[in-house]
Order: structure tokens, then sequence, then C-alpha cells
């Protein structure tokens, strides 16, 4: 499966916000873009003048980059979003927030969701019960995740259990997690107002539809 294997740092200084792709190093003085709030490359520090393209294209990336998806399977996700009823922006973003790999994340049971697409992968995680290791796996209301019992005493959930939920990481209300017992439940679908990212969805639609 294809994935980014650069550094991840250089996205938030190019998108200009934070987008927590390290985890909790991203809330520590580390934070390359505590120190470097700009663009990398030699002209980072310049002002160029963006343009409309410019503006839809940032939107996108920062959309894409936040939820470690490629472009290819982006554009599956934003066809599958217009093929639905509703409006296609708000759409796209629920779909991403139902991966699973963004689940696990937002329950707190991975430090970023790059890590949480790892432990995916390596079979750590049951939903209903089944043993999943597909991060893009769409899921539904109702839907019970947990850590496998075999997996418990593997280092990152020991840390879990040991530190809790960051104090940085909220859980939103559209999901209810135990961390004593390593799961959750995804109690009900999110909407618009469940995600607490700025995104400016509206501007991938327009880019997308040229």
């Amino acid at each position: 499966m294809a994935r980014y294997k650069e550094s991840v740092c250089r996205l938030c200084r190019r998108e200009g916000q934070k987008l927590l792709l390290k985890g909790i190093r991203c809330n520590t003085s580390k934070c390359a873009f505590e120190r470097r709030a700009y663009p990398p490359g030699q002209h980072g520090q310049r002002r160029p003048k963006v343009t409309d393209y410019g503006t839809q294209l940032r939107a996108k990336q920062r959309v894409k980059r936040t939820y470690g998806v490629l472009e290819k399977p982006f554009r599956a996700y934003f066809a599958e979003a217009e093929r639905q009823r509703g409006i296609t922006g708000e759409n796209l973003l629920m779909r991403m927030e139902l991966r699973l790999d963004n689940v696990v994340y937002r329950l707190g049971l991975a430090a970023s969701r790059a890590e949480a697409r790892q432990l995916v992968r390596h079979n750590h995680f049951l939903v209903n019960g089944k043993r999943v290791s597909i991060p893009s796996i769409k899921l539904r209301s109702g839907d019970q995740i947990e850590v496998k019992e075999s997996s418990r005493n593997k280092k990152p959930f020991q840390l879990v259990l040991e530190n809790g939920v960051p104090s940085h990481h909220a859980i939103p209300s559209w999901l209810e997690s135990d961390i004593g017992k390593l799961c959750g439940t995804l109690t009900r679908l999110p909407v618009r107002d469940d995600v607490p990212d700025e995104f400016k969805e509206q501007l991938i639609v327009e880019l997308y539809s040229k």
C-alpha cells in the first residue's frame, strides 16, 4: 500500500498550521512548526501572491495530509461523496472521519493517525469482535472497537494505560471511549459540527468541479 515516507513536519509547515502528524511531539518545544512557522525550501519565507487555484489546492492538501490519504484514494472518496445525498463537502469529511485509523486516533488509543494506521495494519484491533487490518474500512453507528487481548501488553497500549488520554486530545461526542479497557464505541454518525479542524471543504468541491 502506498504511503508518504518523507518528513511529515514539512507538511505542517507547508500548510501553515499544525496537523498533529507526530502525536505528542507536536505539543512540545521540539515541534518544527513552532521553530520555523513558514513553508520549507529556500523560498519559504517569501510571501507569494496566492491565486484562487492555490487557495483551493491548499484546502485539499490540508485535508489529505491531516488524514494521511494520498491523491488516488482521496479522489475516490470525493466521487463517493458526490454520489451520496446531502452536501458533497460534508459527505467527504464524514467519510474521512469514519475511517478506522481515524476513529482509533480519536478514541485516544494511538498518539497519531499514522501510529493508528500502523497498529491496525499489524492486526491489533477488533471491530465488533472480528479482527480487522484495513485502516480505511468505513465504520458504522454502533460499531465497537477494541484492542485484542493478546496485544494489550504491547508498548503503545501500555503507554496509553499508564498515561491516559493527553489533555490536549479531546474525544469527540460521537465516540465513547473506555481507556481502561482499551476500547470504544461509535455511538452515532458524526456531523459537520463534530469536526474540530477548520477545513474548507467547499474549496475542495470547487477544485474538483473544474
